[in-house]
């Protein structure tokens, strides 16, 4: 019998579907007027400049997968490349007689970035001296001092975890996301928390450090660490996750790190005064009470003690697939953009396909820093791929996903190796069709999805992920296909192509492709991948130009 949260979390789930006949509920037009504010900001705090620094030559972006680099030690302009390279504007764009908008170096779902980032750290040389909360700022590059902490309560909060660390936390505003979305949002807000943990993690590896996803500590103890259980309203912030960041030569086996329990956490976090008023982000709203409603029936407990799958990672001697490319990382990192439109032309080389899908595999970089088992396998429409006959291919990211997907998808796929795929990529092809059509019919009607040289479709482990973590392991599928995602979307750039992330697509229209007729299986997140369609008429301005013209 389902508890009571986990059918209020079904029912969101269902009602939230897009189908062929219609859409989840939303506003149905823009209500310009009140289009949210994406910076928030707390007035009465004590705000700290950031350095903005230069683009390093290395480490290099496929550098970054091999080896850590050496850890960069910690002071002020550690945390300011950490976040310039993680959470901060990466550029504006301007249309002709329009005003310009912001792009961050995290996606977000339509470019209204409900995700929101702090800083909990010890005392930073050329920072602070006193251990503290902060909020990071990106509209100006700054931190804002949200919480004083005394050294004893900085020393209790991260008693055995590796030293020196850093915690890193983000929250969402839903009202950012169902602005536009409506109910849907929640679900986006999530994808977009996976893209942030993505971020954080590749600027922490290009500083030598590492990221590992804390799961132990419960929502109502995250809140009170940032001081997020202030807010309230449509507006308020939800606490989503807590990263540790800790150098790779002090502790560099993340596996061997000893979680703490959910009763510890709650003695930790310290009972502290919060400084600082939030901005309003909108001078009115539009009420969606189902997501309040999911956001509390998902509140993320820590889930039970499932045992962690041994992940077999790729051998130290694995061949590379392609040439060994030098492009610094946080060129990649930084030059990140969501393509509005794909050429319909550009083809892949099948080896460089192959290298993008094995960069998606568990048990390696950036995946090292997810501390949960694998939930996520793609379904994948390949259009134009050299020497690779297209239709719809499977990758099988984890070896106790592949009985239950073929148990739950149709009886008549193929499940062909594809050919000259290499041995660790369980890549099957399930049927040899022009699938272009398919796949822009299944994504809204969205040409982008058939233009490109392959998209796909991010199939959950939905039953068995909600069994053994319950109703908070909803958000966290999210997560993962927004980590994958994050992955997706450099990989791409390193190749020289460009992709974008899918939030709209026909949930039981694609499940109808592959046969899934219960929820053993779930799509949560289409993205696609080829060669984009520039738009010449926007101005590129640079991220922080408004600083020095101001």
């Amino acid at each position: 019998m389902k508890s009571p949260t986990l059918r209020v979390l079904l029912d969101y789930h269902e009602r939230t579907k897009h189908q062929l006949d219609r859409y989840a509920a939303s506003l149905g037009f823009m209500d310009w007027a009140n289009q949210p504010d994406p910076f928030r900001t707390f007035a009465e705090t004590d705000r700290i400049d950031l350095p903005h620094p230069a683009l390093r030559e290395v480490p290099t972006y496929d550098g970054l997968f091999t080896a850590s680099p050496a850890a960069a030690g910690l002071d002020v302009d550690f945390v300011g490349r950490l976040f310039y390279h993680s959470l901060a504007i990466s550029a504006w764009k301007q249309a002709p007689h329009t005003n310009p908008w912001s792009l961050r170096i995290n996606p977000s779902s339509g470019d209204l970035h409900p995700t929101e980032g702090y800083l909990i750290s010890g005392p930073v040389p050329g920072l602070t001296e006193q251990p503290g909360v902060f909020h990071y700022a990106p509209y100006r590059h700054q931190l804002e001092r949200r919480c004083p902490l005394s050294a004893r309560q900085w020393e209790t909060l991260t008693e055995g975890l590796p030293a020196p660390c850093l915690l890193v936390g983000l929250t969402s505003i839903y009202w950012r996301e169902s602005w536009k979305y409506g109910e849907r949002a929640f679900r986006y807000c999530h994808h977009d928390a996976g893209h942030a943990i993505g971020a954080i993690t590749f600027a922490a590896r290009s500083l030598g450090w590492e990221t590992y996803l804390l799961v132990s500590i419960g929502d109502e103890d995250l809140n009170r660490l940032l001081g997020t259980h202030l807010q309230t309203g449509i507006e308020a912030e939800h606490a989503d996750c807590l990263l540790l960041l800790y150098p790779a030569s002090t502790h560099p086996a993340a596996q061997s790190l000893t979680e703490l329990t959910p009763d510890e956490w709650h003695l930790r976090v310290p009972e502290a005064d919060f400084l600082g008023k939030p901005n309003m982000v909108s001078r009115d709203h539009h009420l969606w009470p189902v997501i309040e409603e999911v956001s509390l029936a998902t509140r993320k407990n820590p889930p039970s003690a499932e045992p962690l799958e041994t992940l077999s990672g790729l051998p130290p001697d694995w061949p590379e697939l392609i040439p060994v490319r030098r492009h610094p990382a946080e060129q990649i990192i930084r030059q990140r953009r969501s393509a509005m439109d794909m050429d319909g032309v550009t083809r892949l080389d099948r080896a460089v396909f192959y290298h993008m899908l094995r960069r998606t595999l568990p048990a390696q970089f950036p995946f090292t820093a997810w501390n949960l088992n694998p939930r996520v396998s793609l379904a994948i429409f390949v259009h134009r791929i050299e020497d690779l006959q297209a239709g719809l291919y499977l990758l099988v990211r984890s070896e106790s996903h592949e009985s239950t997907l073929r148990e739950s998808l149709r009886d008549d796929f193929m499940w062909q190796r594809a050919e000259g795929s290499p041995p660790e990529l369980k890549l099957y092809r399930l049927v040899a069709a022009d699938t272009t059509r398919a796949a822009k019919i299944i994504s809204c009607h969205q040409d982008i999805a058939g233009n490109g040289a392959f998209s796909l479709g991010m199939l959950a482990e939905f039953d068995a992920t909600l069994a053994a973590e319950g109703a908070g392991g909803y958000p966290r599928l999210f997560w993962e296909c927004g980590l994958i995602g994050q992955v997706l979307y450099l990989e791409a750039e390193a190749a020289g192509v460009r992709s974008t992330g899918i939030g709209c697509f026909f949930d039981d229209a694609m499940h109808g492709i592959l046969g899934i007729t219960d929820h053993s299986w779930q799509s949560l997140y289409h993205f696609t991948v080829g060669g984009p369609v520039e738009d010449t008429r926007l101005k590129t301005i640079p991220p922080y130009a408004h600083l020095t013209d101001s």
